[in-house]
């Protein structure tokens, strides 16, 4: 039960930070500083996710594994300007089989 409570209050409190987004000033985002450093916010908490979840084990130490593999085969693939379904696909295979195999 206590799981369930944990859940409706992370939704809840995600629910409030999103509405209190709505209720800044305009002229506070509108400064020149906020308008450069905010489209670049997206990429940092994207990296800093495949960071945590592909190269961090569960006591959080590093780690390479078939999921940081996974991540290769997919940087690889970007670079090389392979469609975006196709990335995930092979990324998503390259992971599953090395799982498979070790």
């Amino acid at each position: 039960m206590t799981l369930w409570i944990a859940v409706i209050a992370a939704s809840l409190l995600s629910l409030a930070t999103k509405f209190a987004g709505h209720l800044v000033p305009e002229h506070l985002l509108e400064v020149p500083w906020v308008e450069r450093v905010v489209p670049l916010l997206t990429v940092a908490l994207l990296s800093a996710l495949v960071v945590t979840q592909g190269f961090l084990d569960t006591d959080g130490l590093p780690t390479l594994d078939p999921r940081a593999a996974g991540i290769g085969v997919a940087v690889v693939l970007l670079l090389l300007r392979a469609p975006f379904i196709v990335v995930v696909a092979l990324a998503a295979l390259t992971a599953a089989l090395l799982r498979l195999w070790t």
